[in-house]
């Protein structure tokens, strides 16, 4: 199963390779991850997104804690959550497709934010699915490049991920 784990470290050299390492060190795979400052200069954010079975997922959970630089957690799959990925993509628009990209664009409301001659930047923001969705919708054959954040996730109403 999918997880969003979500997690306040200490914003210093080396704390990102440490978490990364725990992952690689024990076989586990991370699909995407995301980390930024915070509201406060001393920790960041860490979004990771990774599957496995509930024990894996368990024991991730429980070594995460175990981190020194680690000072909170979430795993935001455990409940109600918002989750949001961007995506740039640059497609090939020439001839009867531009009028189709556009309105397949503002169907999933994205925005076109480059035209280059037969070529157009497309931003887009929504769930992974939500994401791919649109990429089947275009047609693959029209796709030059593709470049995505991975997910980035916040809990609902009062579950907040604080110190």
């Amino acid at each position: 199963m999918r997880h969003i784990i979500s997690l306040l470290m200490e914003n210093e050299a080396g704390a990102l390779s440490r978490v990364a390492g725990l992952f690689s060190a024990r076989g586990y795979n991370i699909e995407s991850l995301s980390v930024a400052p915070t509201e406060d200069p001393t920790l960041s954010r860490m979004t990771i997104v990774t599957s496995g079975s509930d024990a894996v997922i368990e024991q991730i959970n429980k070594q995460l804690n175990k981190l020194v630089d680690v000072a909170a957690m979430i795993d935001l799959s455990e409940g109600e959550h918002l989750e949001r990925e961007l995506m740039l993509v640059k497609v090939s628009a020439a001839g009867d497709a531009r009028e189709e990209l556009q309105r397949v664009t503002n169907s999933f409301h994205g925005r076109i934010i480059d035209v280059n001659g037969h070529i157009y930047t497309i931003e887009l923001t929504g769930t992974c699915a939500e994401l791919d969705s649109f990429l089947e919708a275009i047609g693959r054959d029209l796709i030059l490049e593709t470049v995505r954040t991975g997910a980035s996730g916040i809990g609902r109403g009062d579950r907040i991920l604080k110190l």
